[in-house]
């Protein structure tokens, strides 16, 4: 079997506006002032940064930030949510010769909910979020744990996100990556542009 894993938020949906409003929400009770949509979703997706300093300025996720991000999620992440054009067709050319999977770092009660909302969600044997596994991307944890879930060898799986805690996990586990650039990051190379150029690289793998 080959499997096909892919990152949920700025890959297969455009969640951007809930995610920020929700950070945005946890900012303002903690005394924060508001940051502007574009720049919060750069800075969710990059590796470089500790997102709970960045943004709450805790050295860790407090008790309080959880509850108060998880519950405004919860109630607000259907609003807004968009399934990016191609996603639905594409999962359909897919789906009768790959298994497929999500894995995000996105909590996956919340992620399964969002990926049946815009119609997605039975094309996904496996949904894993950060509360599935020890290390969220780029460590390679949720990637091995697909794996060994649908006991696929490596170069048989491939793995497609919108940001480079993907294609980290994906080289730290020693498996292919494509990097797309229609999500919340804005990569200058190696970033393919289109659906079309997705089917094309993993047939181009796989075939």
């Amino acid at each position: 079997m080959r499997l096909l894993m892919f990152d949920m938020d700025g890959t297969l949906i455009d969640s951007g506006t809930s995610i920020t409003n929700t950070i945005n929400h946890v900012r303002e009770n903690l005394g924060f002032k508001k940051m502007e949509k574009n720049y919060i979703l750069e800075k969710v997706n990059d590796p470089e940064i500790n997102a709970a300093q960045f943004f709450y300025g805790t050295p860790d996720f407090t008790e309080e930030q959880k509850v108060l991000f998880e519950d405004h999620y919860n109630a607000n992440c259907l609003k807004d949510l968009e399934l990016y054009d191609g996603i639905k067709k594409l999962m359909d050319d897919l789906s009768s010769d790959f298994t497929l999977a999500v894995a995000t770092n996105a909590n996956s009660t919340f992620a399964r909910k969002m990926l049946d909302y815009v119609g997605i969600g039975n094309y996904f044997e496996t949904i894993l979020g950060y509360d599935s596994v020890v290390n969220a991307k780029p460590h390679p944890e949720m990637v091995y744990k697909i794996l060994d879930t649908h006991n696929i060898q490596k170069h048989n799986a491939q793995l497609i996100g919108d940001s480079h805690k993907d294609i980290m996990a994906a080289s730290n586990a020693g498996i292919d990556s494509v990097l797309v650039n229609w999500g919340f990051s804005n990569h200058d190379k190696d970033a393919i542009e289109t659906i079309e150029e997705l089917e094309k690289r993993i047939f181009d793998k796989f075939n």
